[in-house]
């Protein structure tokens, strides 16, 4: 089975079909696990949800999915991520709004957990420290956690009550071993943080009959350009488009 593992694509539909795009090179997928925050800064919003749908896939809330649909107060945000939040939902209709207002805030999947942020805080926590790292570690009733939420492509080993995080490496796949614990995170499809401005996502292959597999850190480019020209015509705040370009 091959899994196509994405978060925090935020209505950037020019990285999401990228991203598709780049799998099929790389051997397909059979099914899409998506971790949260389908909407949000970019200017797709419907589209994307609509791409989404049309995939086989089990997803998960994030918190701007949940701002859009008012189970999160968007006053929490930023003035630009605030300003993209009620653009957004002024442009989905009713069918998309259901399909965000009943995504879960957390899935099991066989060996995996599923979340946005972290199993202390579903949509809101951002697992980029140790103690974070630990408290969802406690929680776990699986060997692995998939999370997105700080658009940084991490993982987190546990070994002997202490934990580790580096930087997934694109050019070393990352072995999924029986009896190691592992919070990994894909990075964000449409407004990736770490320094690159690709997208960045994860193929999961598993070992036929066994407990393991591998993850495959991937990074594709995409039309940066036509993503930026559509957040400034739909007049959302120019910092959005600007920041697709640094990466940051």
């Amino acid at each position: 089975m091959r899994a196509l593992i994405v978060s925090d694509i935020h209505s950037n539909l020019h990285a999401f079909d990228a991203v598709l795009a780049d799998a099929e090179e790389a051997g397909g997928y059979d099914v899409v696990w998506f971790l949260g925050d389908l909407v949000g800064y970019g200017a797709d919003p419907g589209a994307c949800i609509e791409r989404l749908r049309g995939l086989p896939h089990i997803a998960v809330a994030g918190n701007h999915d949940h701002a859009v649909t008012g189970k999160l107060n968007p006053d929490l945000f930023n003035g630009a991520a605030r300003a993209a939040a009620l653009w957004t939902a002024q442009q989905l209709d009713g069918d998309e709004m259901a399909y965000l207002v009943a995504l879960p805030e957390v899935r099991l999947e066989g060996m995996f957990t599923h979340v946005h942020g972290s199993l202390r805080d579903p949509v809101m926590e951002y697992l980029i420290s140790e103690p974070a790292a630990l408290a969802t570690f406690a929680l776990m009733e699986t060997p692995f956690c998939l999370v997105g939420h700080s658009h940084y492509p991490l993982v987190w080993c546990e070994e002997d009550g202490r934990s580790t995080v580096e930087l997934l490496d694109p050019t070393a796949p990352l072995m999924l071993e029986p009896g190691r614990r592992m919070i990994v995170n894909p990075g964000s499809v449409g407004q990736p943080r770490d320094g690159d401005w690709r997208a960045s996502y994860l193929l999961y292959e598993s070992e036929r009959g066994g407990d393991g597999g591998v993850l495959l850190h991937r990074r594709v480019e995409y039309d940066l350009s036509g993503a930026q020209h559509g957040i400034l015509a739909a007049g959302l705040p120019e910092s959005l488009a600007l920041r697709l370009g640094s990466g940051h």
